[in-house]
């Protein structure tokens, strides 16, 4: 995700840090704009009493501490989030209509204090590979909640797993799941940290581990894992899974077997949002394949 080094900056209005501050207020302000309006209005009400009920709730209305310090941090840097604005607004949109909510995010860094942010009152949970790389993120924004992971596979080992998985029935979508004690399924992530299991995720961004080098962990096990997750949410509604750098081949090879394209509902960029109901509302779906 954060440490895609080889991604080169744009030289765009997105890198001026004022242009992030004044992007960042305008998307704080619209979440809670629109968030306390739809809360406020009831159609038994008049127009006026609406309008004053909303102009209340506003007026009500503080920043976190956090959302501040995001604020800060980009109007007195250089970096930048890695995404792009378009990119960014497709999960702005989900997350307005879904805060306060459980985000999970695969990597840390960059853009780590913005998803933060714009989740205020949720939990906000980011699984980085790399430690080292954690201290350092942290060391600026100590309130972010990060996890080390590590993975069993390998970017190498793509092509196999996609086309041998099948054989081993614990990587069937009827079997996979729970995924913390899924040994057999080597796409299975089994040593996360006991709030990855035990937290019914609204939202999940994979834009981690690492995928542009063999040895790398690659986005393998994090697509196939959500899929399960979200197939098995026992709430109401549906799982909003977002895949970055789909441009790439095991990214979109691995969206289609696992995440659906059926389940695509947005894209911008190289950003792929999908949609999954869970497992009681695919009636026409067999337990030996995800689409």
């Amino acid at each position: 995700m954060i440490q895609d080094k080889s991604k080169g900056a744009k030289h765009t209005l997105l890198e001026r840090p004022w242009f992030i501050v004044v992007a960042l207020a305008g998307l704080f302000g619209a979440a809670v704009l629109i968030t306390n309006f739809i809360r406020a209005t009831d159609n038994t009400l008049s127009l006026c009493s609406t309008a004053k009920t909303t102009a209340q709730s506003i007026a009500e209305y503080s920043a976190t501490p956090i959302q501040l310090q995001s604020i800060v941090h980009y109007a007195t840097s250089r970096t930048v989030p890695q995404q792009s604005f378009e990119e960014i607004s497709i999960s702005l949109d989900v997350l307005k209509d879904r805060i306060p909510c459980n985000f999970l995010v695969f990597g840390l860094g960059r853009d780590s204090l913005m998803w933060a942010s714009l989740n205020p009152g949720g939990t906000t949970v980011f699984l980085e590979e790399d430690p080292e790389w954690i201290q350092a993120v942290l060391k600026d924004a100590p309130s972010l909640r990060a996890h080390h992971v590590q993975y069993r596979t390998q970017l190498s080992q793509a092509d196999r797993l996609l086309k041998t998985y099948k054989s081993e029935p614990k990587c069937l979508p009827a079997n996979a799941f729970p995924i913390r004690y899924n040994e057999k399924c080597p796409l299975a992530l089994t040593s996360l940290p006991d709030e990855f299991y035990d937290t019914e995720w609204d939202l999940i961004m994979v834009d981690a581990p690492k995928g542009y080098f063999a040895t790398a962990p690659g986005r393998m096990a994090a697509i196939f894992s959500s899929s399960v997750m979200a197939r098995n949410r026992k709430g109401a509604g549906t799982t909003h899974v977002f895949l970055h750098d789909v441009d790439r081949k095991v990214e979109k090879a691995y969206a289609n077997e696992f995440l659906c394209e059926k389940y695509r509902v947005k894209s911008a960029g190289r950003l792929w949002h999908f949609e999954i109901p869970n497992a009681a509302n695919m009636s026409d779906q067999p337990g030996d394949r995800f689409c």
